[in-house]
């Protein structure tokens, strides 16, 4: 597990830095069994291409999910933005499932024009990515979960997709105002800080309607007879029992930057990046304006990082 939040300000408090990071994140491979990733949406301003980038650089798994908005099509269809970083996040999970990872992809509701193109009874394979409708996915402990992305228990996204538009715009403005207040808040040394991720928290009306589309998607992972549900399309990571079915979402890519990761043993884990990114650097002996490359001191590797296994 990660080390304790006070200890890991004792150790060195890491400011939060809007572009590709220049401190060094230390060359170490860990390896998971499974990893799910989720709500990318490459191709907008707010996506964090380049945290994900390092995430998947010192990462490795026999099998990783895209569990949905991976790419960004509602926002592409009004404005191009497709910056380098976005190419990079693709062509690194390309070679990922070419060097033998099992990469399945499964289409959410900002990247639903791919899902014209799978068999929804046996899926389709394009350039070693397998992409399905949904998945049951069984983990080391026998443990059978759904992986789904979730927009199929919006109740906006079904049958008021207008109004789905409005809020996506809505919240690409709040992503706006996120990217200029850390910007701000960088300057005086601080870490990063969600304003979308504290609303969810505080305002009455999103927690109500986290709380009905967990409960909704825990039903229909009872319905399709599985013991857990994996899925994203909130932004809002978390593992919980629900009336007897484990609930997991994997987070995103725009405001948490986190991933749901099963170990070796079959447990089940939210990595946030920044926590560990922070932990890396605590532990590395190199200061924090230094640049990249294995972390060696007397020509040893430094130990793995907390909140990393070791296997």
């Amino acid at each position: 597990m990660l080390p304790h939040p006070a200890e890991r300000r004792a150790a060195r408090p890491v400011p939060f830095v809007h572009q590709r990071s220049e401190r060094a994140v230390p060359e170490i491979t860990q390896h998971f069994r499974t990893i799910w990733i989720s709500d990318v949406h490459l191709g907008t301003r707010g996506c964090r291409a380049e945290d994900l980038l390092d995430f998947l650089r010192v990462t490795e798994s026999d099998k990783l999910y895209l569990v949905g908005d991976i790419v960004d099509g509602w926002r592409l269809k009004r404005h191009w933005y497709w910056p380098q970083a976005h190419n990079d996040v693709i062509q690194k999970l390309l070679r990922k499932a070419r060097k033998g990872t099992e990469v399945i992809y499964i289409p959410g509701n900002h990247d639903e024009f791919a899902r014209q193109f799978i068999n929804r009874e046996f899926g389709n394979e394009f350039g070693g990515v397998t992409m399905r409708i949904d998945d049951i996915h069984t983990t080391a402990g026998g443990k059978r979960m759904l992986v789904a992305h979730g927009d199929e228990l919006d109740v906006v996204m079904n049958y008021a997709p207008w109004l789905a538009f409005i809020g996506d715009t809505a919240y690409v403005t709040a992503l706006w105002v996120n990217r200029q207040l850390n910007g701000l808040r960088q300057l005086f040394g601080f870490g990063y800080w969600s304003l979308s991720a504290y609303l969810k928290h505080k305002v009455k009306e999103a927690v109500a309607f986290i709380g009905k589309f967990q409960n909704g998607i825990v039903e229909m992972a009872r319905q399709r007879g599985v013991e857990g549900i994996v899925c994203g399309h909130i932004h809002f990571p978390e593992i919980r029992d629900i009336d007897g079915i484990l609930y997991c979402n994997d987070g995103d890519w725009v405001e948490t930057c986190s991933a749901l990761v099963e170990h070796t043993d079959g447990r089940l884990e939210i990595l946030r990046w920044f926590e560990v990114r922070e932990a890396m650097l605590a532990a590395s002996p190199l200061d924090a304006d230094e640049v990249g490359g294995p972390i060696e001191t007397s020509g040893q590797v430094r130990p793995p990082v907390p909140g990393l296994p070791t296997s």
